[in-house]
């Protein structure tokens, strides 16, 4: 709970710094130990693995991963300190060869000296395969322990190579009580917010789980009330008024593009309209292009609906096509419109697990040619040779259906029988598939 404050009336300036400049908030608060850390329990607390590591003595290389201002660098220098290393910190945005070889002569000096050095090395994604493999002789050999931090998934930005050498810690953003418990500690250091508290739990509510975004807040907050004098605490919307708008926490090419169109496809696909609309909007919101939206709309419509709603897939494409028409905004709510649609629809993969299997057995059996009797004859050779002989003209037959076999002979005859792949379900329109399905199923079984 944020303490309790007698209601101000004539606030004193906030003790900013006196017109000598500070450093940031958030490195003036950054904790000194591991056991002053908010939050990563499973990471500093008593049996958490930093603690052990330290415990133990022999520091191991990690790779730090977990979204922005979890304190994922706060962490890795508690850690070299821990250990009384040398701390080299690079950013791997900026950091070229030049940079890593004067680490490594550092660490060379460091190790003549008989101190260990620890190479922080933060957006270590954004390093190349290249440059990755060239800390891997000094990680193996000891020279320096590599401590990296990314927002990105390990398992595809860094080489596997790096990755068996290195242990991914997965630091978590902080949640509500947490970054409270962080306010509390920036407040008491600007000597008090005059802020209600409604106004304090915007503030977090406002920060996203990200420590470092919060102390932002808190800072622009403090410079927008210096010299000013309340009568009565800012409530919520007061504060909100007062602060920057934040951009979606969302990136295009990233794990979040990744992850939320996985959380849009499974959530239409189990027929939940709520959540395919807040994925979407989601998506839509961090800056997502409207016509990828509408392309993967149309694959849930032809692997998750299927045939049992053909409708799904004529409304996906005209979802398409409208955006392509409008644009965003306008043209949002028609993507909206096929998400629900399709959310709503009876479910079937028949058709693509039919494919699938078609495809498979298509692959083993390219060698094969078709029946004779199904291959036209235009030449007076090609007739000779048996092309088209045989061949039953459906339409000449009862019920338009002669129950011919379609299959090259080789696959025909393999001892199983003709392929039966498509499955129709009793859902939607394929509970009319199946009926099809199943006369001719017939059909074909009396004609044979």
């Amino acid at each position: 709970m944020a303490p309790k404050k007698k209601p101000p009336v004539d606030l004193p300036d906030l003790p900013l710094g006196a017109g000598v400049p500070l450093p940031p908030l958030a490195e003036r608060l950054r904790p000194q130990t591991l056991g002053e850390v908010v939050g990563q329990e499973n990471l500093v607390g008593p049996d958490g693995l930093l603690t052990r590591l330290v415990d133990a003595g022999v520091p191991q290389s990690l790779i730090f991963w977990g979204p922005p201002g979890s304190g994922k660098t706060t962490l890795a220098r508690l850690y070299a300190q821990a250990f009384d290393a040398e701390f080299v910190p690079l950013s791997a945005v900026t950091a070229g060869v030049g940079e890593v070889r004067a680490a490594v002569e550092t660490a060379r000096m460091m190790q003549g000296q008989g101190r260990r050095t620890v190479l922080f090395l933060d957006e270590i994604h954004r390093f190349t395969r290249a440059q990755q493999d060239v800390l891997l002789p000094h990680v193996e050999g000891g020279l320096f322990v590599l401590l990296g931090a990314t927002t990105e998934n390990p398992s595809f930005a860094l080489t596997s190579a790096l990755l068996s050498r290195a242990q991914v810690v997965v630091v978590a953003a902080l949640d509500e009580k947490q970054l409270l418990e962080i306010l509390n500690r920036a407040d008491a250091m600007l000597g008090g917010l005059p802020v209600s508290d409604d106004a304090r739990a915007a503030l977090v509510d406002m920060a996203h789980g990200d420590a470092r975004y919060l102390l932002n807040l808190v800072e622009t907050l403090g410079a927008a009330v210096r010299g000013k004098k309340y009568a009565k605490p800012l409530d919520a919307s007061e504060v909100a008024a007062l602060m920057p708008a934040r951009a979606a926490h969302y990136d295009r090419a990233g794990d979040w593009h990744y992850d939320l169109i996985s959380a849009l496809h499974k959530s239409v696909r189990g027929s939940d309209p709520d959540a395919a609309l807040y994925w979407l909007a989601r998506m839509l919101n961090g800056g997502e292009d409207g016509l990828y939206l509408a392309r993967r709309l149309i694959r849930m419509a032809v692997e998750d609906v299927g045939l049992a709603d053909p409708q799904a897939l004529t409304l996906a494409v005209a979802a398409r096509d409208t955006f392509q028409m409008l644009g965003s905004p306008e043209g949002d709510l028609a993507l909206a419109e096929a998400a629900i649609y399709m959310a709503l629809a009876p479910k079937s993969n028949a058709t693509y697990v039919a494919f699938g299997e078609a495809k498979r057995l298509a692959a083993e059996t390219a060698h094969t040619a078709p029946p004779k009797h199904i291959v036209n004859a235009p030449t007076k050779l090609m007739k000779e040779l048996g092309h088209g002989k045989g061949y039953d003209y459906d339409h000449n037959a009862p019920d338009a259906f002669s129950g011919q076999d379609y299959f090259p002979v080789e696959v025909s005859a393999n001892g199983v029988g003709r392929p039966e792949w498509y499955q129709p379900v009793e859902r939607g329109f394929e509970r009319e598939m199946k009926k099809r399905v199943d006369y001719f199923a017939k059909l074909r079984s009396q004609r044979s």
